[in-house]
């Protein structure tokens, strides 16, 4: 099976190497057009000028912001279910959270922050480690009073001895390079990228590897003629490589994405990539290479099919939304309402609790959880109960830091719109 997999940078840039298109003109030059999947790895991932390895793409939120940067009760939340998690694992210690994808290493402050005030042992027990393919400016300052918790690596692969705990990531797979496909004449055509006097440009061919194929046939999904989808075959090795990583355990996977059905479906006829640049959705990907993020929706599908194939399994789906609510979300607006805040401030941080909930926004993400050797009958994400009542109710209110970002600003005015039309139930 070919797999397109990301280059494995170093963890400073080798001003040696050549840029993005330098590489990618090279390889077409000497091997002829490459898959889309390749092209958007070098365009994510090329140690020099690779979207996600420029230093500068960590701040400001330029393109786009993530759930954990607009507000610490997404973090705080995720501590609640990450506690349970501990103590259906009959309270290991050490309890290892590895956060692949941990970026600027926000949420894991935002965890490990709020897990000081959970009971039972649960701070002295958890250890903390991000991954990621950057090399992260401020990462060790903003962690400095957490030093004995949490640790950082820069790699594109997931370590290699088995712990206890929960393997976490938030809007991880959506950036996996994937291969296009298009159902043409009554065949299935892979999309390949070249280059000609005009610059990039995309040309049908056969199929990469028969993986594709097979992709489609497992999930009994029938492209319509002209219809183009993506396929993630990086997923294969990624669910792998946490089965192997897992002695006992979580997966728990957040990002956006739907079930095979409705992500293949022949509503969608030009697929789910999208671009993002300083917060405007586009859907030209040779377009500022190496300066726009790529993504496109997981096939939820298929993590949980081959999840089980390696012994995870599925025990929670839900959306984001959901899973908030049920861990205390509205909790935590009650506590936001009786504070003494200013009205500013108040408002600053009730937009940015109800923008995790959001409709047809972060809401509509989705939580899965699966695990390996673990015998508990339900989480609380899924099913709240009185345990978890009595211990929100113990609980401090989480408030925006300067490391969070603000949706009153001005920079988000699509965004200071009448929230009370879709408030929390």
């Amino acid at each position: 099976m070919v797999k397109d997999k990301p280059p494995n940078p170093s963890l400073d840039t080798d001003v040696s190497l050549q840029s993005v298109s330098q590489e990618l003109d090279n390889r077409v030059r000497n091997r002829g057009a490459v898959t889309f999947a390749e092209f958007m790895s070098l365009a994510l991932y090329w140690p020099n000028g690779g979207y996600y390895t420029h230093l500068e793409n960590l701040s400001a939120y330029k393109d786009y912001y993530t759930a954990p940067s607009v507000h610490p009760t997404f973090g705080a939340l995720l501590a609640v279910q990450l506690f349970q998690m501990w103590r259906n694992l009959n309270r290991p210690n050490p309890f290892w959270i590895v956060e692949s994808g941990a970026s600027s290493g926000l949420l894991c402050h935002d965890i490990v922050n709020f897990s000081t005030h959970l009971p039972e042992g649960f701070p002295d027990a958890l250890r903390y480690l991000c991954i990621d393919v950057r090399k992260t400016v401020g990462f060790e300052s903003k962690l400095v009073h957490y030093r004995n918790v949490v640790g950082r690596i820069s790699a594109t692969q997931l370590p290699l001895i088995p712990f206890v705990g929960c393997i976490l990531s938030n809007e991880l797979l959506d950036a996996f390079p994937v291969h296009v496909v298009q159902q043409q004449n009554g065949q299935l055509k892979e999309v390949y990228v070249t280059t000609d006097v005009n610059g990039l440009k995309e040309q049908l061919g056969p199929p990469s590897t028969n993986a594709l194929v097979h992709r489609l046939e497992n999930l009994q999904i029938h492209l319509a003629e002209g219809q183009r989808a993506e396929i993630n075959l990086s997923l294969d090795e990624w669910l792998h490589g946490a089965a192997q990583l897992l002695k006992r355990g979580y997966l728990l996977t957040v990002d956006y994405g739907r079930e095979a059905t409705e992500l293949y479906s022949h509503e969608r006829p030009n697929g789910t990539l999208t671009c993002y640049f300083d917060h405007l959705q586009t859907n030209d990907p040779f377009l500022r290479v190496g300066l726009q993020d790529l993504t496109s929706q997981v096939d939820f599908t298929t993590v949980k099919k081959l999840g089980m194939d390696v012994g995870l399994q599925p025990v929670t789906y839900l959306t984001q939304s959901k899973a908030l609510n049920n861990l205390g979300i509205k909790h935590m607006m009650s506590l936001l309402r009786t504070s003494k805040l200013s009205q500013v401030e108040q408002a600053a941080n009730r937009m940015g609790m109800l923008d995790l909930v959001r409709p047809t926004g972060m809401g509509d993400f989705k939580l899965l959880v699966q695990q390996k050797d673990v015998f508990a009958e339900h989480l609380w994400c899924e099913t709240p109960d009185d345990d978890l009542k009595s211990l929100l109710h113990r609980l401090p209110l989480q408030l925006l830091t300067e490391s969070h970002v603000s949706l009153v600003a001005a920079k988000y005015p699509h965004l200071t719109q009448d929230w009370g039309t879709w408030d929390l139930e």
